[in-house]
């Protein structure tokens, strides 16, 4: 997967909670999510309709991004329900998978 199909991978599984995702994938959603972000936060201004916009987008992107989350954390081997402690569930989001295969499916990376 390249860096710019990392945000359509995303909405391609987008309430997919089962399998894993790798760092590289997760982090990149967040980033071009946050670049979208911004950039319908500037229209929404110029148009004059500064909340209606990003909430709309916020809604629909709402799903895809809690679905990422889960599959990193699986790619740690730690379950979903880690979202609700946010430090621990950042720590975790942040660390390198298992490698191999853990209980949640094949590693993502390929390595066996």
């Amino acid at each position: 997967m390249t860096s710019g199909n990392a945000y359509l991978e995303v909405l391609k599984k987008y309430a997919v909670f089962k399998g894993r995702a790798r760092r590289k994938e997760y982090w990149m959603f967040v980033l071009i999510n946050l670049l979208i972000t911004i950039a319908i936060g500037y229209i929404d201004n110029i148009l004059g309709t500064t909340p209606l916009l990003g909430l709309v987008y916020n809604l629909a992107i709402l799903l895809p991004s809690i679905a990422v989350a889960v599959r990193r954390l699986h790619d740690n081997n730690h379950r979903g329900w880690w979202l609700l402690v946010p430090i621990v569930g950042l720590v975790f989001l942040i660390q390198d998978g298992t490698p191999g295969n853990n209980r949640f499916g094949p590693s993502p990376k390929g390595l066996v």
